[in-house]
């Protein structure tokens, strides 16, 4: 699992710094140069740049494992899921020979300690330091250490080209106002309560229950001995309602209540129940905008540097449209040659 992970975190990392999801990135790579032009063992060439088949190869050996492992079977050979899924990997594989080929240019680099660096973390996180675990697993799944060393420094590389590239990015002072006075509502926090509450499957049930504790019965008790809100009956009934995340018939009862009042019984989808109110609602409240500014900038700046990336990443690969060449059996489909994705996902 972990190998399969570690492999495709990076080129996952490529995507996601490219803001292309496959099918082409937004090039219209040249088809026009013969197919002999590209190096035996190779699928494409990219500016002179072979991309080897065993890097397809060793995608799809770690994509038909992550299928296996969600318990999907792989795409035939020759069906349309299978040849899209080759289309994808080999744009991102073209994809990443652009991406190092711009960080070179850009004098980013990754040494072998940065590498060392993040896969210690990785062993810590999944294997807890465990080597022999790591290892035995590689060997699982047919991949060696450089395999995913190599993977390791794609993924590092892509990620500092985007500190890179967005590195200038800034949003104003106005920006962050404007978009707090703009999405109220996503600072708003609804009215709660404190509740209690039985639930059951009768009104003749309920009917029961609610004289009981008419007559003094203790609520929590009854709760605990028989509701059928297992989660709630383990706390004695306790529920904080917020409003708009319950059903219409218990929120009404549930908020209109007076404090310490109990219901007669109330018929919902899920059954019968008697509310008890604990405490006086909470109305609700906005969130004051020095709260939220910091968080609120720091996402407005990731949008911005994943709208400044994706546009980035369109002109270098109209950049290099002429220099990528296919092999016999790996061009593009020509819907996927025309089309520009805009993902917008962070690495």
């Amino acid at each position: 699992m972990l190998a399969r992970i570690i492999a495709l975190l990076a080129l996952a990392a490529v995507a996601a710094v490219a803001g292309c999801g496959g099918g082409g990135g937004g090039g219209k790579e040249s088809t026009e140069t013969t197919a002999q032009e590209v190096p035996e063992g190779s699928v494409a060439l990219v500016g002179g740049t072979p991309i080897l088949k065993v890097a397809l190869d060793r995608f799809f050996r770690l994509a038909e494992a992550g299928f296996a492992a969600q318990g999907s079977e792989f795409p035939t050979v020759g069906t349309p899921q299978y040849e899209q899924l080759k289309q994808e990997a080999v744009d991102l594989l073209i994809t990443r020979a652009i991406l190092e080929t711009e960080a070179e240019a850009r004098g980013i680099t990754v040494t072998d300690e940065e590498v060392t660096k993040r896969l210690d973390e990785i062993k810590k996180q999944f294997y807890n330091g465990d080597d022999a675990k790591y290892q035995e697993e590689l060997a699982q799944v047919g991949l060696t250490e450089d395999d995913i060393r190599a993977d390791l420094r794609t993924k590092v590389l892509a990620e500092e080209l985007f500190e890179e590239v967005t590195k200038d990015v800034t949003v104003a002072d106005a920006d962050v106002r404007a978009y707090y006075d703009e999405n109220k509502d996503r600072f708003t926090t609804p009215a709660t309560r404190e509740v209690t509450h039985i639930l059951v499957e009768t009104k003749e049930e309920a009917d029961e229950i609610y004289a009981e504790l008419e007559s003094g019965a203790d609520f929590a008790k009854l709760a605990k001995e028989r509701s059928t809100d297992t989660v709630s009956a383990e706390e004695g009934g306790r529920l904080a309602a917020r409003k708009g995340e319950l059903v219409p018939e218990f929120e009404k009862v549930a908020f209109e209540l007076e404090t310490g009042a109990i219901s007669e019984p109330v018929e919902t989808q899920f059954g019968w129940h008697v509310i008890k109110a604990l405490e006086d609602v909470k109305p609700e409240a906005v969130t004051p905008f020095e709260q939220v500014e910091e968080d609120t900038r720091t996402q407005l700046l990731g949008q911005k540097r994943n709208e400044v990336m994706v546009e980035w990443v369109a002109d270098v690969r109209a950049k290099y449209a002429g220099e990528v060449v296919y092999a016999t059996g790996f061009e593009p489909a020509p819907a996927a040659a025309t089309t520009t994705t805009t993902t917008t996902s962070t690495p």
